[in-house]
């Protein structure tokens, strides 16, 4: 069997996480073939970290050209191009920052259908999407979730700074939004990504509901999801380790796009 090639995109905490899962876990099936981030630096000390040496390449392209499957672990900001890029090259693509992607998904899907390409997108740092995607088949009344993290866990953020809320003041539980998930992943792109996908798996983006809570309490993200459904009602909690290197994302995420590839490669599949 031909080892799958694949190329990541983005080579932070996530990006690194997976090449070396690549590189440890899927040596029959798969190859690390390309590397590729905005910051030259990140690529090169990953390369150091990694057994084998991988193509740093100098563009998106040259990366999409070696790579069978193209890996978004960049960001919301550049995931609908790199997706669209590696779909117009006929590369399945796996998209990590998936708050990038919910307005322009139909054309994504649009593209994949034509080209007979795949879009994996993990459920991440969430539980219940399974449960979801089943209870879609039949009729779901309402989605909401509800994330929970330290409000460190919101620095940078551009919607905190615009409310003028002073992260280091809050004592209690706070509510730093409240709305739809096309709202929320507008302003927290970077944090919220599992509403995203929690969106394309059930209600899409405008009638997912989404609460955000800053709290001092917690040093988790945590998630809990409500599901009412004609199959039934669905109550999640998820809370998540943060990932060692990067505090604004859990490890979970990281395991979910394992899995992911586990499920490509793997003869048996488990779950919805």
């Amino acid at each position: 069997m031909n080892k799958l090639n694949i190329g990541i995109v983005g080579c932070g905490a996530i990006g690194g996480s997976l090449a070396k899962a690549i590189i440890k876990d899927f040596a029959k099936e798969a190859r690390l073939t390309a590397l590729y981030d905005i910051d030259t630096l990140k690529s090169a000390m990953l390369v150091k970290k990694l057994k084998i040496r991988p193509i740093v390449s100098i563009d998106l392209g040259g990366l999409i050209r070696r790579s069978d499957l193209i890996i978004e672990a960049a960001s919301a900001k550049s995931s609908f191009a790199i997706a669209k890029s590696a779909l117009a090259l006929k590369k399945n693509v796996m998209v990590m920052s998936v708050g990038g992607i919910v307005q322009g998904f139909n054309l994504l899907s649009k593209l994949a259908f034509k080209n007979n390409r795949k879009i994996y997108i993990p459920s991440g740092a969430i539980s219940g999407v399974d449960a979801l995607k089943a209870a879609s088949i039949g009729r779901v009344k309402n989605v909401t979730i509800t994330t929970t993290k330290n409000p460190l866990g919101f620095k940078g953020v551009s919607y905190i700074k615009d409310k003028g809320i002073d992260l280091s003041r809050i004592k209690k539980d706070t509510i730093l939004f409240s709305g739809s998930a096309k709202d929320a992943v507008r302003y927290f792109s970077q944090n919220i990504n599992v509403a995203a996908v929690l969106s394309l798996a059930g209600l899409g983006i405008n009638k997912t509901n989404v609460k955000i809570i800053a709290s001092p309490q917690v040093s988790k993200n945590i998630h809990e999801i409500k599901i009412e459904s004609h199959a039934g009602n669905i109550f999640t909690r998820t809370e998540n380790i943060l990932h060692p290197d990067n505090p604004k994302t859990s490890y979970l995420a990281v395991l979910s796009a394992i899995a992911v590839l586990k499920r490509i490669f793997k003869p048996v599949v488990i779950g919805t």
